[in-house]
């Protein structure tokens, strides 16, 4: 288990941004994937974006709203919402598989071996 702190969730009004980050506690490994899912309660967690190496994927639900990065000076992860929509509106997870991802798999969250606490995103009308 590799430990996850989420932060920058919050409140914004619909076409508002927010900038999530995740901080890995220790060292991060180039081999290494990392993402960030969803989820509202009686739902599944579903996988908003991820990245691997210089590979990005997104839901088709946030391509062209959200961008995922990472800062590899800091060991965080970043996920930048942009024009934020209702139905954005949930707890966000951070997570890690420690090893690749690809376009096939990465939406899965069985895939994946550690996970935040969750940060909730709230967008007002």
């Amino acid at each position: 288990q590799v430990p996850l702190v989420e932060s920058g969730g919050g409140s914004v009004q619909a076409g508002g941004s927010l900038r999530l980050s995740c901080e890995v506690a220790g060292y991060t490994y180039s081999w290494w994937s990392m993402g960030w899912f969803r989820q509202s309660p009686g739902k599944a967690r579903e996988g908003v974006a991820a990245l691997y190496g210089f590979s990005t994927y997104y839901a088709d639900s946030v391509k062209g709203r959200f961008t995922v990065s990472q800062d590899n000076f800091k060991n965080t992860l970043l996920l930048q919402m942009d024009s934020l929509k209702p139905e954005d509106l949930t707890v966000y997870y951070c997570t890690v598989k420690t090893s690749p991802v690809t376009g096939a798999n990465w939406w899965h969250p069985e895939n994946y071996t550690s996970w935040g606490q969750g940060t909730r995103v709230t967008v007002s009308p």
